[in-house]
């Protein structure tokens, strides 16, 4: 009975058996494959709970300081691109790349106000390119270069990209938790 019971909740959080079992992404190193199969599984649960939405819940806030789902996927795309940076040229954004990553790093007043009236498509556009090349950039890699420091740093690549898959998971729950609200309006 508690098989049963572990299956239907498993079921109704939308974990399917194919999510089930980790393996490393074929034409990567081990941990660096583990990883990039567990960053792929949360970006496509955070696109399948925003896929659909119209115009109006992407710029949905649930109150004057929240933040709108097409800004929190904008802020995956950022966060993702600054580890980028980081991990593979040991810096952070430069003057261009400020102008166009700041707002959604920071999200706040000035991302309510720039974030808004364009479909989830756009801001999923946009974080697909950053995951493209991240794919890209760790396919030149290796577990000895995943598990070595970040220059001038105590964390090593490692646990960069870890922090960068903790930070979506982070934010698939506030995303769930507004689309569930845009739903009840």
């Amino acid at each position: 009975m508690k098989k049963l019971q572990i299956f239907l909740i498993l079921l109704i959080l939308g974990v399917t058996a194919k999510s089930q079992t980790l393996k490393p992404t074929k034409g990567y190193s081990t941990q660096i494959g583990n990883t990039i199969a567990m960053l792929e599984d949360l970006k496509a649960r955070i696109t399948k709970s925003v896929v659909n939405l119209e115009v109006e819940g992407t710029d949905f806030l649930l109150d004057k300081e929240a933040n709108r789902v097409g800004a929190l996927i904008m802020h995956l795309a950022a966060t993702e691109k600054y580890y980028q940076l980081y991990t593979f040229e040991n810096r952070g954004f430069n003057k261009e790349e400020v102008e166009k990553w700041e707002v959604g790093l920071k999200l706040g007043d000035v991302a309510r106000e720039k974030f808004i009236d364009k479909p989830i498509s756009f801001y999923l556009d946009i974080w697909n390119e950053v995951r493209k090349e991240t794919l890209e950039l760790l396919k030149t890699k290796n577990d000895k270069w995943f598990n070595a420091k970040v220059k001038g740093s105590t964390m090593n690549n490692h646990w960069a990209w870890y922090h960068v898959m903790e930070h979506q998971a982070n934010h698939m729950g506030q995303i769930r938790l507004i689309t569930k609200r845009i739903h009840k309006r």
